[in-house]
Formats: C-alpha cells, sequence, structure tokens
C-alpha cells in the first residue's frame, strides 16, 4: 500500500503559495495578515488535514474526535429570528465546526406555530430530526424549546440550562458580568444605582435581575426591589414618566440598564429633561452591542462568539463519549471602560433638578 503523504506546513505554503512563516503565523492566530488570508490558510489546513501539536493535544484532553478524512457530520442551530445576536453563535459554530471538518446548518423557526404536532412535522421536513446534534440558543419559546430538549438527539443549549434539562449547556456568564458592573459603579463611589429592564421574558434576564440583588447585598447597598423599573408590560408613556419621576428625586446616581432596549428609554427621558451621560448620570449596560450614540458605552464583555466556539466542542465530546455527565459552562469576559461612567459626585445634583 502507499503511504499516507504527511501533511506539513510547507505543503500548505507550496499550495497557497506563502511562506512556512505565513502558514505558521496563521495557524497559531499571531498577527501580521489579512482575515482573508488567515482563513484561506486555516481552509487549507482543515482540508488537507493538518493539525498543530497544540491542536491535537488539545483534542485528545477534551476527547472531542475530529473528522480528517472520515465523513463531516451534520448539526443544525434554531434561531428564533434572523438577527445580528444569532449571527454571532452561529460564526462560533460554523468556524469551529469548520476546523473540525463537520458541517452546520441554521435555520429560523417559524412563528406561526401553535402545538407540538407542528413544530415535529416542520421539525421532520426541515431535516432537523435526522441530524446528528442540535444547538439551541437563547430566546426560543420556551414550550417549543421544551420540546427540542425532548427530542432523541445530542444537544447542546447556548442558553442557561432549565431545572433539570438533559442537555450540556454553555453560555456568556451574565450572573459575573453584572457583579462587574455594579462594582464598577461602586468603586466610582456610586450607592445608590437604577436598574431598568423587563426581568420577565427570558432566563437570562432574570437571573440579570437576581445577580443585581445579590451584588447590592454583598456590597451592603439598600436594595428595593419596588423602587427598580422591572415590570412585565407597561405602556410606554407610563414607563417614560416613572423613569422622569426616579431621575428627578434625586435618588439614583447611576444607572445599570439591561440591554440598549433600556438604554434608549433613558437617553429619551435625559434628553426630555435636558440632561446627558455621564455629566448627569453614570451609566452601564449588559447588552452585548455598544450603543449606536455611545459607541464608548461602559459595559461588561459578553463573550457570545467563544460560547457558541465552546459549544461545538461540547456537542463532539458528547458524541464521542455519551456517558459522560453533562456539562454546564459559564464563559466570564472582561470590563470594558467606557466613557459612560464618571465618579458620583458628579451626577445630577440639586441646581439641575
Amino acid at each position: 500500500m502507499p503511504r499516507k503523504k504527511v501533511v506539513t506546513l510547507q505543503v500548505i505554503a507550496d499550495q497557497l503559495g506563502v511562506t512556512v512563516h505565513t502558514v505558521s503565523k496563521a495557524l497559531r492566530g499571531l498577527p501580521g495578515m489579512s482575515e482573508s488570508t488567515r482563513r484561506e490558510i486555516c481552509q487549507t489546513a482543515r482540508q488537507l488535514g493538518y493539525l498543530t501539536k497544540a491542536q491535537t493535544a488539545g483534542l485528545s484532553a477534551e476527547q472531542i474526535p475530529w473528522v480528517g478524512a472520515g465523513k463531516p457530520r451534520r448539526f443544525a442551530m434554531l434561531m428564533a429570528a434572523d438577527q445580528s445576536f444569532y449571527h454571532m453563535q452561529v460564526q462560533g459554530l460554523q468556524q469551529r465546526m469548520n476546523e473540525l471538518g463537520h458541517v452546520l446548518s441554521a435555520m429560523v423557526l417559524p412563528n406561526h406555530f401553535t402545538s407540538e404536532k407542528e413544530v415535529m412535522e416542520w421539525l421532520e421536513r426541515s431535516g432537523v430530526l435526522y441530524m446528528d446534534g442540535l444547538f439551541t440558543p437563547p430566546a426560543l419559546p420556551y414550550w417549543i424549546e421544551a420540546i427540542l430538549l425532548r427530542l432523541p438527539l445530542p444537544k447542546v443549549m447556548i442558553n442557561y440550562p432549565p431545572d433539570s434539562a438533559e442537555a450540556d449547556s454553555v453560555i456568556w456568564d451574565v450572573q459575573h458580568a453584572v457583579h462587574q458592573s455594579v462594582n464598577a459603579l461602586y468603586d466610582y463611589g456610586h450607592r445608590r444605582i437604577l436598574f431598568i429592564g423587563d426581568i420577565h421574558d427570558q432566563r437570562g434576564f432574570r437571573l440579570r435581575w437576581e445577580a443585581f440583588q445579590a451584588a447590592c447585598a454583598r456590597l451592603k447597598l439598600p436594595i428595593d426591589p419596588a423602587a427598580h423599573m422591572t415590570e412585565v408590560t407597561v405602556p410606554q408613556a407610563e414607563r417614560l414618566e416613572r423613569l422622569r419621576s426616579k431621575l428627578l428625586s434625586g435618588d439614583y446616581t447611576a444607572v445599570l440598564c439591561r440591554n440598549n432596549e433600556d438604554v434608549n428609554l433613558l437617553l429619551e427621558v435625559l434628553h426630555l429633561l435636558g440632561l446627558s451621560v455621564p455629566d448627569s448620570i453614570s451609566l452601564i449596560t449588559t447588552d452585548h452591542d455598544s450603543h449606536p450614540l455611545y459607541p464608548g458605552i461602559s459595559r461588561p464583555i459578553l463573550l457570545i462568539r467563544e460560547a457558541a466556539e465552546r459549544a461545538a466542542e461540547l456537542m463532539l465530546r458528547r458524541i464521542a463519549n455519551p456517558r459522560l455527565p453533562f456539562e454546564h459552562v459559564r464563559l466570564a469576559g472582561t470590563f470594558f471602560w467606557g466613557e459612560t461612567v464618571k465618579s458620583a459626585s458628579s451626577g445630577l445634583n440639586r441646581a439641575q433638578r
């Protein structure tokens, strides 16, 4: 039998017409080239079956199979909508799956389902029931998520798992992010922090609120749930008036917003009052994106794409080791010190009110 050709850095370099040094830098993630060149090198290396020593050691330690020249597996990720929030997760999954030689299909769930029968019929028509595994991200309707978790497929949730969920999970740690945010405001002298955001429609939002209460208790800050804006559904005009009253009361020097929708509410009220961030009040958001009006908004960094990459590894580890206990992973990021936090002494004063 002819010997299989050994794939080296030189083989990859010769095929692409670049230097061995360039190939080495690309595969190690070092700077010094365009992203298109890096992608082409990584894709060629994967197609040829090349793995760095670090990749081989990492896959072996994690018991994660790499397809090599074998048959790739097919996976699905079901999204609630076609939004950038999901695209970040899809990109992370696709990059990691491509590196390991597998295929991901991203699908948007129709929003007209009214019964489990309709969901199951769609899953069969779309081929999800015949995939090798399924990824479920946040913001899926709870009743549909429950159906997906009962499917006889390997599953990884890119979300906080519900109680007793029989699936692996990985998520960016919003509780850690909230503690970071409260710590940041506390370090700048803020002791009166207002929380804004509906906490009832998603597990991650509820956990943000629970973490906010825990952070306040840890720092011995007063916490009265009724004093914050966590209502489920209130007419916009009423929300605006409530927030206006809270800001004019002088009870708060800083605001922690659940996401950028809540930032928009705050900015609208501040505009009506002739006030601004951070001169009048400090602001932090726990959204994954910066705000269009405040690209330098202070916020914890949520590792959304990185969580998706880890989810791909968990899926392949589960398939290779089906008897392992379920694993729930939380990824904690750093804090971005932007331009929307000042010391408490520079906040809204009686003259401004």
